[in-house]
């Protein structure tokens, strides 16, 4: 049931919002690093703690982004501190971003899949080999929501609250369950990769031609004065562009 509630909720985010709209947006590679606490699921016997996470990511359209993210955390057991718990993995992570015009901080959501490790020291007295590790490895899935903006001009700060359910079915410390779900809430930066394309700008339009700079016949009148567009090379011609008579007074 809870695995099916799970994947309900992931197919409800990938149908979140309308489609892509056509504006510029910045497809350079960018790199992550973000810290926060990984509120643990109670039935791990765990106490809360930090976590690191580094990631790399791109925009693929204007509204969304798809991050690589690597994570790791290292909490404690509730009733023996001395037992070492630690977990790390990667995940896929795909998020939505919800733009409006002029708004410089925006929010998301983001859906995950990836692989956890987990790392786990056990009492085995009276066995000489005690403590005993558990090591197994195992899918999780992610769900969430954050706000991302500009806090300079190459840097972006992200805060985000996920959900992760992590598909554990080995656990030592409460071999019952079959998976453990831990919120996870980070802080982390955003720093593109390289300088950002510089979009030129579409080159003027081409003026029309204007037939007060035009002569077709080379008569020395522009085309809008021109009565007479057809006059011939060698004739006399007059202010409107037409042939004018020529009379030669032979005085004597």
């Amino acid at each position: 049931m809870k695995i099916r509630l799970l994947s309900t909720a992931l197919l409800a985010g990938l149908a979140l919002a309308p489609a892509v709209n056509a504006q510029e947006f910045d497809d350079r590679w960018y790199v992550t690093g973000s810290a926060g606490m990984n509120l643990q699921d109670n039935n791990r016997g765990t106490n809360n703690a930090p976590f690191l996470a580094l990631g790399i990511g791109k925009f693929v359209n204007p509204n969304w982004s798809v991050d690589g993210e690597l994570n790791y955390q290292n909490p404690n057991f509730d009733a023996n501190q001395d037992m070492n718990w630690s977990q790390y993995g990667l995940s896929i992570d795909l998020r939505r971003h919800f733009l409006a015009e002029g708004r410089s901080w925006n929010p998301y959501a983001v859906m995950g899949l990836g692989f956890q490790r987990s790392e786990e020291e056990y009492d085995a007295f009276p066995s000489t080999n005690s403590p005993g590790e558990r090591e197994d490895g195992n899918l999780a899935a992610k769900i969430g929501f954050g706000v991302q903006g500009a806090v300079a001009d190459n840097m972006l700060l992200r805060t985000e609250l996920a959900y992760r359910a992590d598909l554990d079915d080995q656990s030592v410390a409460n071999p019952s369950e079959n998976w453990f779900g831990d919120v996870l809430a980070s802080v982390g930066l955003v720093v593109p990769l390289g300088a950002k394309a510089v979009v030129a700008p579409p080159p003027p339009p081409v003026a029309a031609p204007n037939c007060a700079d035009l002569d077709d016949d080379g008569d020395g009148v522009n085309n809008c004065d021109d009565k007479c567009p057809g006059s011939q090379a060698g004739q006399t011609i007059g202010p409107d562009g037409c042939p004018v008579p020529v009379s030669i007074d032979l005085k004597g």
